[in-house]
């Protein structure tokens, strides 16, 4: 059942008008085959790489699916890193925008009473890694009798992990009469046998490898000496000129001196590894997507959470040792309708890797001469010059479905009775705003968020300056975050 546009699908207003800010225009190959079919509740068991569009083919129709006016989780995505948990998060959020979706990302190495807070509130989806998910289903911070639907993303990767135990054990807790969706790149016996021991005869769909690598992205490998690689990264940076390179290195210890290297001569980067701070690779991930810097170099562990539209080359450092990294890492630019260039440096030691690379794609990868002297000497000024600019992001997503919204903060919450529907009341009857203009409201004990939708914030802002709210005068002050 294949569909030429997202707008040919039965979806509300709400879901449409997101979809269309977020330029998802034509559904990839993994969305149209799963979209109908997740829309009919049926359970899917999913072959199909990262970078194929699969986090909008579950996420379109679960935000359709959910009842807003529910208070308890009707949604349990299970990701296994943390990376990707909040990447997944941002990804329903944007989704379920004017919908007004509240979803919450829990994962380990984030403080336990932050998460428990954001549980106690109305949560539509939850999206976490099954260490820190069963933890709150032990302490019973997370209520699970209203999941209707349980996503296992990228199964093979937890198995890798040894999250399957934990994944069992979390089934177990769920009600049994839920749709149950698996995606995975590949498909182990484990992965199989969960998936028939609590799945409900479920449809298998599987995606071809060969088109996520192959149609927007251009393929090259460069043959170079280890000791040879720095000066070639140098040359072929300043003739590519890109406006956002992704650097992969095999282990932390390249990415660290990769980036040193890069730092010295003036390059705008920063770096990403496991050995980082969980918080620190947030904002280095965070600042990226802002276009704060135009260098990244990193490790595998972080091309699966890096979602970000307009990577305009990837250079692969190190061959990867695994022949799927290969595609997860080169999947990172030629992104949402864009072209991009994946260029790899092969040492003597790592052509049978390529080989195998190679065989798994489908494809033989061209192999290019090193940049001239001349071709380098040419494209240094411009090189110069783009380098003091700073990156221009011209399609985050994120900033794009968040134009228009302003988050206000008031000086009250529950300990003052208030509750949403009474900020409904008041902001619904300024002249010039409706109940469409008002996007999640978050209530804590002493403080209240409200998203104002459509570019309404400031005209809010001041009306409720002089407003009451339940008969109360609350401070309102634009959020900081």
């Amino acid at each position: 059942m294949s569909k030429r546009s997202f707008a040919d699908y039965h979806v509300s207003d709400e879901i449409k008008r997101a979809l269309a800010l977020l330029k998802y225009e034509t559904p990839t190959e993994v969305q149209s085959e799963v979209i109908p079919l997740a829309l009919e509740n049926q359970d899917l068991v999913v072959k199909s790489q990262t970078g194929s569009g699969k986090t909008a083919s579950f996420g379109i129709p679960i935000c359709e699916m959910i009842e807003w006016e529910e208070k308890k989780p009707q949604a349990l995505i299970l990701t296994p890193t943390r990376e990707l948990t909040v990447q997944v998060r941002e990804d329903i959020t944007n989704i379920g925008r004017f919908k007004r979706i509240k979803a919450v990302a829990v994962y380990g190495k984030e403080p336990f009473t932050k998460q428990k807070e954001e549980l106690k509130q109305k949560t539509h989806v939850v999206v976490g890694t099954p260490g820190r998910v069963m933890d709150h289903i032990e302490r019973e911070t997370l209520v699970l009798d209203q999941v209707n639907y349980l996503i296992i993303d990228e199964a093979d990767e937890m198995l890798n992990r040894g999250f399957i135990d934990e994944v069992e054990a979390i089934i177990k807790e769920l009600p049994l009469d839920r749709v149950t969706m698996v995606f995975s790149a590949t498909l182990p016996k484990d992965v199989e046998n969960l998936c028939h021991k609590y799945m409900k005869d479920p449809i298998h769909i599987e995606i071809r490898t060969t088109g996520v690598t192959a149609d927007t992205i251009e393929h090259f490998l460069i043959e170079v000496k280890e000791e040879e690689k720095l000066s070639l990264l140098k040359d072929v940076t300043v003739v590519e000129n890109p406006d956002s390179c992704l650097i992969f290195c095999r282990t932390k210890e390249h990415v660290d001196t990769v980036y040193e290297e890069l730092e010295k001569a003036k390059y705008s980067c920063e770096r990403l590894h496991g050995g980082l701070e969980q918080e620190d690779r947030f904002a280095v991930m965070e600042g990226f997507k802002m276009g704060n810097f135009r260098y990244l170099v990193a490790t595998d562990v972080a091309a699966r959470g890096i979602d970000i539209d307009n990577v305009t080359l990837v250079i692969n450092y190190d061959v990867p040792m695994e022949k799927e990294s290969y595609v997860h890492r080169t999947g990172r630019t030629g992104r949402a309708g864009n072209r991009g260039k994946a260029i790899t440096f092969s040492t003597p030691f790592e052509g049978k890797f390529m080989k195998a690379i190679e065989k798994y794609i489908g494809f033989e990868i061209p192999t290019i001469e090193a940049p001239r002297v001349e071709e380098v000497a040419g494209g240094k000024a411009a090189f110069e010059e783009k380098l003091s600019g700073r990156r221009v992001v011209k399609n985050n997503k994120t900033a794009r479905i968040n134009q228009g919204i302003m988050k206000l903060h008031f000086n009250g919450g529950k300990k003052k009775k208030i509750r949403p529907v009474d900020f409904v009341g008041t902001i619904a009857k300024i002249p010039g705003v409706t109940a469409d203009d008002i996007g999640i409201i978050t209530i804590q004990d002493t403080m209240s968020y409200v998203d104002i939708l459509n570019g309404k914030g400031s005209l809010v802002l001041q009306a409720m300056e002089n407003a009451t709210i339940k008969g109360k005068k609350l401070k309102v002050s634009k959020a900081i975050k």
